[in-house]
């Protein structure tokens, strides 16, 4: 018996599930895991109604859990890292020789610009923000820039070179499950990318005349120093271990044994450069480090990181997972995508349609990997029907899909945000310029046409051959 759950149906948990998180997070001030459960509830009840068995609703739950775990690992891991080099005075030593280096003015524009070398050369912007990223904050917040342009500033660094990077997972995703040559597909996205980009930076530009030299309190940046001077051992030979993590990585090393040794590094770092016990530099990795210098910014930066520090992370993602797995595998995320698909008459409005429904897919199932697997399977017929060549839908995959996970609080990659920089994506959705301007650019231009590539006569007749070849369905 075929149980096609209907798109009024299929939008009632996500609806649910939406209103009670606005409740809980802006009137009762609580986390999101709550509203999550009870939008799994609402799935649940609602694939129930259409007849499936409690059975079928667990399995789409563990599925979604499943396709998770990866990323659960490389959570397990950051704070791993984060912990261990803090205790191991490899962030001290970035941030002390950042506060030397960057000017206020210009530090939003900078650390935008570093992030994205660093995340085109291991091509993740997961790694990225863990590392550079945490110490990015440090030297923000002692410049009394605001945590939110701080944060926005890093995540539209890391999201550019993840986004262009050839050894970036989303970037190899989006071409594979397209049929796109990886570089061609990485060479079409410099239309929409390389303009988001310049905007992003136009607009930290503008933003940092507020944070001039002059109106820095330069007393407590040499405060902080002084603090940072005291607490760790700063050495140069301490940059080397980052820079040994993120060649391994540029050399297509796995990012786990990357991080696994970038992790051991930090722990011996701790033990025979800073000088500490091995019990704290295991207590660092469990609960993470912590400190008592009596400045409170320094406190407040670097009592962080451990495995402990992950598990809100963590739960939320199995949470956020079983929500998504139950409206994949029962169907309604189909119900709610096939309403779309009938509102997209043109090829614009194809394109249109795949990055607004990308976006749609990282709210409903809070995972940047299903916002580009789902609609890539339920666009790829609409593009080939308008004669659209495939890199147009690994581009808007992309546009769509990896950069706007970053909006809410209950994807994987808001979550990943929260626990690594410590800001919510309520507080720094409006300064990840990038993320949001390079959607607003692909839709523009799939409804002006300007850089849609249409097939060519030869593709064409390649393409009503194969369909012509293709058997005849069984009655």
């Amino acid at each position: 018996m075929e149980r096609k759950i209907t798109f009024g149906w299929a939008i009632v948990p996500l609806l649910v599930m939406i209103g009670v998180m606005l409740v809980t997070i802006v009137y009762l001030k609580q986390g999101p895991h709550i509203p999550l459960l009870v939008g799994t509830v609402a799935a649940g009840l609602v694939a129930w109604r259409f007849g499936f068995k409690w059975k079928e609703i667990e399995e789409g739950m563990y599925k979604g859990i499943r396709l998770a775990l990866p990323a659960v690992i490389i959570i397990i891991l950051i704070g791993l890292i984060i912990g261990s080099w803090i205790g191991g005075g490899i962030v001290a030593t970035l941030i002390l020789y950042g506060l030397e280096i960057l000017t206020p003015a210009f530090f939003l524009v900078s650390i935008a610009i570093i992030c994205a070398i660093v995340s085109l050369a291991i091509g993740s912007s997961w790694s990225t923000m863990g590392t550079v990223g945490v110490a990015g904050m440090g030297i923000g917040l002692s410049m009394g820039i605001p945590a939110p342009m701080v944060a926005g500033a890093i995540i539209s660094g890391s999201y550019f070179g993840d986004k262009m990077s050839p050894l970036s997972d989303t970037t190899n995703l989006a071409a594979g499950l397209t049929n796109t040559d990886l570089f061609v597909h990485i060479k079409h996205m410099w239309y929409t990318t390389i303009p988001g980009f310049v905007i992003a930076l136009a607009v930290y530009w503008y933003l940092g005349r507020n944070f001039s030299a002059d109106g820095t309190n330069t007393s407590d940046i040499a405060q902080t120093a002084s603090v940072l001077r005291e607490s760790f051992v700063i050495s140069p030979l301490l940059l080397l271990i980052p820079l040994i993590v993120f060649v391994m990585v540029a050399r297509r090393v796995p990012a786990i044994p990357a991080l696994i040794v970038g992790v051991l590094l930090g722990f011996l770092a701790q033990i025979f450069i800073q000088g500490s016990s091995v019990t704290d530099a295991v207590g660092a990795l469990q609960g993470g480090f912590v400190i008592d210098s009596g400045n409170e910014l320094v406190d407040e930066l670097f009592n962080r990181g451990g495995l402990d520090s992950m598990m809100y992370t963590v739960s939320m993602i199995l949470v956020a997972m079983s929500f998504g797995g139950i409206l994949e595998h029962t169907g309604m995320l189909q119900a709610m995508m096939d309403k779309i698909l009938k509102i997209a008459k043109t090829g614009g409005g194809v394109v249109a349609a795949t990055v607004m429904s990308a976006t749609a897919t990282n709210a409903a199932c809070a995972e940047q990997y299903v916002s580009i697997v789902v609609p890539s399977r339920m666009f790829a017929q609409s593009y080939k029907n308008k004669h659209l060549k495939s890199k147009n839908l690994s581009r808007a995959l992309e546009d769509g899909g990896t950069l706007t996970s970053v909006f809410f609080a209950w994807n994987t990659c808001g979550v990943f945000i929260f626990g690594t920089l410590g800001v919510s994506a309520f507080e720094y959705a409006a300064f990840a310029v990038f993320n949001y301007a390079v959607p607003i650019i692909s839709i523009i231009f799939a409804y002006t046409g300007f850089t849609i590539e249409k097939m060519s006569d030869e593709e064409i007749a390649e393409l009503k051959m194969e369909k012509e070849e293709e058997p005849a369905p069984q009655v």
